[in-house]
């Protein structure tokens, strides 16, 4: 025992002492950081200065060659009064730069960061460089005061025979900065290797006095350490035990905290049925202050006798695998509920199954699940009404399409065959006069009733549209309607080819821009109308143009009624359009015209079609 405790009173010693020369090196060592990190912050304060100082004096060259050209540009007489101006504007400021660098290299600057200058060698020099200084300065200084001419080719004079010496002066002072700052350099170098032998030394001394003692003592509780080896493996062993226990506990706390966290409504049970657990929240969403003991759970997460029944053949029944299912309940206020459950099987020590239920409420999804269904349901039957309406207004505009040619065909060339019946029954051959005249008379009307005839066939279907395509079609349109009516219809064709497309979308492009000329010519009282077709990058697109009366847009949102004022020839282009995925536009403004435009995008076809 009193040799543990002079071992003790040894090891404290040792320590004491080892510790105390361990912080006498290491304040020795962060003292010498600090003198080198003193010495070194002040000398790049000094470098920064004299780098800054050497700058400005360098500039001071430069101004004085500027200050010498911008004089001599001064005194040339190829200046306007505004370039003249300007040159005194710069040499005025070329000149106060110059004057306040020059006074701040020896007596220094703060708005220019120039320390003043303490060297007598600089100085002196600085004394011999003033008189061609100051003899520049006034030359200039006279130049910007007087603006005669001859004046200022005298002061320009003395400009130049100041300016060489000057500049040679500055060079030598320049030099003279850059020794100064190369001796302090070599200075700080110095100071460094003493500080630097100083930190070795302090090092050395560390290792002999204070490292192998230290390594000394590690070496004895090493082997201390040695000895209490087996005692140390035997205490391991038994904490290895309670750490696996630990282990365990804190994996089966791991499990039920995942359990709690990601499962809010959740409860336990028996394998007869009978309730273990349950969560408070699910209490709450059940409307259950409180269970008694012994109640089964599909009892109290319904009233209703038939889900009763089937929820206890899925609790009750022996299973390996968790089931998940979506059923719906009803508490004791009547209130529905919808809850997605996951049944997991527990095997207990005893080897009795028991479960854990998992629950989320899913009630508000499942109704909005109905009112979409509902929506979907609603927006069915109102399309379903809507094409119901649409056939209608089809099934009207084929019945004024068949009035439209009856009444053409019994008005115009009815009329005329009626006409040419009587004339013809009343030609009388003795009268050679009369029957020349009547002859002329019927010829006049055969044409008129050929013309009429051309008219109501060409209207239905143009042979042009189904041997030769859209192109010629329209082409032939504009021509025959331009011939029949008197009217300036155009065409113009911008394609660079005859390109075929789909029958059907011929068709309708060709109806719609029919019933768009046809428009512009009964409704619009126009006189020019052009049809403008082009093929660009799988686009076509069909312009018709009229100079017509107009109408204000706003009428087409109005649903139409008749056929009176072609609202429902273009509720019908629309129609035609919509049934190739084109797109129509019309743009319209009273009294300025009227711009129809189709689209029809031939790579949405080919998709569908592909589709």
């Amino acid at each position: 025992m009193g040799r543990n405790n002079q071992q003790q009173t040894l090891d404290v010693s040792t320590f004491l002492r080892i510790r105390k020369w361990y912080l006498l090196a290491l304040a020795a060592i962060a003292l010498t950081i600090v003198i080198a990190q003193i010495l070194i912050q002040r000398h790049l304060n000094d470098q920064l200065d004299d780098s800054r100082v050497i700058n400005v004096a360098g500039r001071q060259r430069a101004y004085s060659q500027k200050l010498v050209k911008e004089a001599m540009l001064l005194h040339s007489t190829h200046l306007t009064e505004l370039q003249r101006e300007e040159l005194l504007q710069r040499l005025r400021n070329t000149l106060t730069i110059w004057k306040v660098s020059h006074d701040g290299l020896q007596n220094g600057n703060d708005s220019i960061g120039l320390p003043k200058e303490n060297n007598t060698t600089i100085l002196q020099h600085f004394n011999e460089l003033s008189p061609y200084h100051n003899a520049m300065v006034n030359a200039v200084a006279s130049m910007l005061a007087t603006p005669d001419s001859l004046k200022n080719e005298n002061q320009l004079n003395i400009l130049l025979a100041n300016e060489g010496p000057f500049l040679e002066k500055m060079d030598t002072i320049v030099n003279a900065y850059d020794t100064i700052s190369k001796e302090q350099l070599q200075n700080l170098k110095v100071k460094e290797y003493l500080l630097l032998a100083f930190s070795l030394l302090i090092l050395f001394l560390e290792v002999l006095f204070i490292f192998r003692p230290l390594s000394i003592q590690i070496r004895e509780t090493i082997r201390d350490l040695v000895k209490s080896k087996l005692k140390s493996d035997q205490d391991a062993q038994e904490i290895k035990k309670i750490f696996e226990e630990k282990e365990k506990s804190l994996q089966e706390l791991k499990e039920l905290n995942f359990v709690i966290d990601n499962a809010a409504l959740f409860a336990s049970a028996r394998s007869d049925g009978s309730v273990v657990f349950i969560s408070k929240k699910f209490l709450t969403l059940l409307e259950e202050p409180k269970i008694a003991p012994n109640t089964h759970l599909p009892e109290l997460l319904t009233t209703d006798d038939g889900q009763q029944q089937y929820l206890s053949e899925i609790l009750t029944k022996p299973r390996k695998n968790i089931r998940s299912e979506e059923i719906e309940i009803t508490t004791k206020s009547g209130k529905k509920l919808w809850l997605d459950i996951s049944i997991i099987p527990i095997h207990p020590s005893n080897k009795k199954q028991s479960i854990l239920l998992l629950c989320s409420d899913i009630t508000e999804r499942m109704q909005n699940q109905k009112k979409v269904e509902q929506l979907t349901l609603q927006n069915y039957e109102e399309r379903v009404k809507q094409k119901q309406v649409q056939a209608g207004l089809i099934v009207e505009s084929q019945e004024e399409e068949r009035k439209r040619i009856a009444k053409d065909i019994h008005d115009g060339i009815g009329q005329m065959l009626t006409a040419l019946r009587f004339n013809i029954e009343s030609i009388n051959l003795t009268n050679k006069q009369k029957t020349k005249e009547k002859i002329e008379y019927l010829k006049d009307l055969t044409s008129d009733l050929i013309k009429g005839v051309r008219t109501a066939t060409f209207n239905l279907t143009p042979p042009e549209l189904g041997d030769h395509g859209i192109f010629p079609a329209l082409h032939k349109m504009t021509t025959e309607l331009s011939k029949l009516t008197g009217k300036n219809i155009l065409f113009e064709n911008k394609a660079e080819e005859n390109t075929r497309f789909d029958s059907l979308a011929e068709t309708n492009i060709y109806r719609v821009t029919q019933e768009a000329v046809n428009n512009a010519i009964k409704y619009a009282d126009a006189n020019y109308i052009l049809v403008t077709i082009n093929l660009k990058n799988n686009l076509l697109s069909v312009v018709i143009d009229d100079d017509g009366k107009g109408f204000d847009p706003s009428i087409l949102e109005k649903r139409p009624k008749n056929t009176s004022d072609g609202g429902m020839g273009v509720f019908f282009m629309k129609e035609r359009i919509s049934y190739i995925n084109g797109r129509l536009f019309i743009n319209s403004t009273p009294g300025e015209g009227t711009r129809v435009t189709i689209n029809y995008n031939l790579c949405e076809t080919k998709q569908e079609v592909e589709q």
